[in-house]
């Protein structure tokens, strides 16, 4: 009886050190997930006023096929290259398994991957699928690395077997709820950079220009404007998105290290009312063999 209730105790001692340690983890991931939504928040109105430059050639290019920019020409035939944003480490509840189970959707033959997070890299090691390139994903991702990333896809589409570049991360609902999602970047289709309000789950919001446009003067021409203004334009879409996975990552972790600690705390409980039942039933024990040893000797 007693090693029982010495091994219930060493168990007890066990799940509280643990639960101090993923208590620790979630206000680390909480702390960073508001940092992650500021970032987020903070790139929207400039992505804003990039959306609102690049609107008024949506029409333009529409009516004069000279305009049109190489990221915006769409092949019939050819790759997909997928830009893969996972996570650099785990314990983030189900949000690496949910995105990487849409790999699948993409065939072998056809696709060509970039990842950016050291679990997609394994992911697809595992899985044999063709890596071009993997980067780190730091906790504060600057937008040179973000631009690093986009020029490698870039260049890449620009040598002419692939037909369009395709980020697969996961979109931030809100605290509770991520999705995975994909976005397609190349050829550009539209001059939104991305939707979701990061500092409100219940509001809605995007980087949808909805304002008068007014119409730009442009010198040299318009041509040279896109070419060197659209390649930019797709390096600030990527990092956007990379900015909203990183949000649901560290979501995912908080929600995640709670639920740890809720359970650890419960089991707590469970150890603590069975020690309490096996040191009870001891002492009731004893109690009836001194009284029995004395109803002997009287």
């Amino acid at each position: 009886m007693a090693a029982n209730t010495r091994d219930i105790r060493r168990r007890i001692k066990s799940v509280k050190n643990t639960a101090q340690i993923t208590k620790a983890m979630q206000m680390v991931a909480a702390s960073k997930m508001r940092k992650a939504q500021q970032a987020a928040v903070a790139s929207r109105p400039y992505a804003q006023e990039l959306s609102r430059l690049l609107l008024p050639f949506s029409n333009a290019v529409n009516e004069d096929e000279s305009l049109v920019h190489p990221l915006m020409s769409v092949k019939p035939e050819g790759k997909d290259l997928v830009l893969l944003i996972s996570t650099d480490k785990g314990l983030c509840g189900a949000l690496n398994t949910n995105i990487l189970r849409e790999v699948s959707r993409f065939a072998p033959e056809t696709t060509e991957f970039v990842c950016v997070g050291k679990k997609g890299v394994q992911f697809l090691a595992r899985a044999k699928r063709t890596v071009l390139a993997d980067f780190h994903l730091k906790d504060n991702f600057p937008f040179y690395e973000a631009k690093e990333v986009a020029k490698f896809c870039i260049e890449r589409f620009a040598q002419g077997d692939i037909k369009r570049i395709v980020v697969l991360y996961t979109h931030y609902v809100n605290t509770l709820v991520q999705a995975p999602s994909e976005r397609v970047v190349v050829p550009v289709q539209s001059f939104e950079v991305g939707h979701a309000d990061l500092g409100h789950d219940n509001e809605k919001s995007d980087t949808a220009v909805t304002a008068e446009v007014p119409e730009y003067i442009l010198e040299p021409n318009a041509r040279d404007f896109l070419g060197s203004l659209l390649p930019h334009f797709v390096c600030y879409k990527i990092f956007h998105l990379i900015l909203e996975a990183r949000a649901s990552e560290h979501s995912s972790r908080m929600v995640a290290m709670k639920n740890a600690t809720d359970n650890a705390k419960q089991l707590i409980k469970d150890l603590t009312l069975e020690y309490n039942k096996i040191r009870q039933a001891s002492i009731t024990t004893e109690i009836l063999e001194i009284a029995s040893a004395q109803m002997i000797l009287s």
